[in-house]
């Protein structure tokens, strides 16, 4: 009989694996054993090692850990990484899971945090104190899709090696953009989009620019078990990583096309898209991102009740939360993501997150569909 290699890696659901020998699983429970043989699989797993090899290659990384969540991937950055009296800066513009978390789990901890404009890295330089441990910042930011400046954002940990700077970069995914090769300590996914892709896995992930990071946050991850990804979220998160490239440059091209459809239109005030001449961060977005991915932010004209109305009326688009699948959603984010329930009201001042604004995450169908159906829901809509 031939032993053939299975084309597509599999899914290896075993808990514990068979050892040769007692000094073997010494060695394994130890830590010594160079970072690739598996002893239990809230450690390591063979599938999700295959999962994070991909995207240790596509960040350009040092090493990269996969785990069930991007929350959980970003709580486990902070656990490992910070200590009661330590000072975080922090972009006002982020995912509300994000913000809520650092205002209350770790608040609660001791944790101190300073929010700032995230598009400037100048108000993030002002604001290090002596005990400034870590900066953190999204790029694009949900839901305004603000950008930063990686090169020079990266700059503040590489001229101050006491200092991490982390950057979320999941509405661009690492096909878009590669943070660490700007200097960028370390890069945080929710894998659950864009690497996944088809809107059925939850996971998350952490790449490091340095193994001395990776390897701290591994050891202390392995312990609180935030690393026990199912290996079957992972084979499929490995299924999904194949088709990235293709499905960002459709999901790019399809919200360029909206994009510039939303700006000319009469009941849109305004269109928050990189890929837009006239959004702040077009030229820096050139400069370190490949296309402009597919995500899109826009105000409608008639505030709340209007935003209501246009969501529950799109066909194509499925009113729903998260992002990056190859179907395309819409969103409230005021009533939805960035609610008064997660985030406090100032934070959606702060944030400029008014109620008549709405999230787009753009998908690959045909893209005249979509821009058929944004106008017939556009044409319901009442502006008094």
């Amino acid at each position: 009989m031939f032993e053939q290699e299975p084309l597509v890696y599999p899914v290896v659901a075993s808990s514990t694996f068979r050892l040769r020998s007692a000094d073997e699983g010494r060695l394994l429970a130890a830590g010594q054993d160079g970072g690739r043989a598996c002893l239990y699989s809230r450690w390591r797993n063979p599938t999700v090692l295959a999962a994070a090899d991909m995207i240790q290659h596509l960040e350009q990384a040092e090493g990269t850990l996969l785990l069930p969540s991007g929350m959980a991937a970003i709580t486990t950055c902070l656990l490992t990484l910070l200590k009661t009296g330590d000072h975080v800066v922090a972009a006002n513009v982020l995912y509300s899971g994000t913000t809520w978390s650092l205002r209350n789990t770790f608040a609660r901890w001791g944790l101190e945090v300073s929010w700032v404009d995230g598009s400037s890295v100048e108000e993030y330089r002002k604001a290090i104190k002596p005990n400034t441990k870590l900066l953190y910042n999204e790029t694009p930011a949900n839901p305004l899709m603000g950008i930063v400046d990686l090169e020079v954002f990266g700059q503040l940990s590489v001229t101050n090696p006491d200092l991490i700077t982390v950057v979320d970069s999941t509405f661009a995914s690492p096909y878009l953009q590669q943070p660490i090769k700007y200097g960028v300590d370390i890069v945080v996914h929710s894998c659950t989009k864009y690497m996944g892709g088809h809107s059925d896995l939850t996971a998350g992930c952490i790449s490091f620019r340095s193994q001395q990071l990776f390897q701290k946050v591994y050891h202390e991850a392995k312990t609180i078990g935030t690393l026990a990804l199912s290996p079957f979220d992972a084979f499929l998160l490995h299924r999904g990583l194949k088709t990235l490239h293709i499905r960002m440059q459709k999901h790019s091209a399809n919200a360029l096309v909206l994009a510039q459809f939303l700006k000319s239109h009469p009941k849109v005030t305004r269109v928050y898209y990189p890929g837009l001449p006239s959004h702040p961060g077009h030229e820096t977005a050139k400069k370190q991102m490949k296309q402009f991915g597919g995500m899109i932010s826009f105000e409608v004209a008639g505030g709340l009740e209007a935003g209501k109305q246009l969501v529950e009326a799109t066909r194509v688009f499925v009113l729903a939360v998260s992002l990056g699948g190859i179907e395309s959603l819409i969103e409230h984010p005021a009533s939805m993501t960035h609610t008064r329930a997660i985030i406090t009201s100032e934070d959606q001042a702060s944030a400029n997150i008014t109620d008549g604004l709405l999230r787009l995450s753009v998908g690959i169908e045909e893209v005249d569909v979509l821009k058929a159906d944004l106008a017939q829901a556009l044409d319901k809509v009442i502006v008094a």
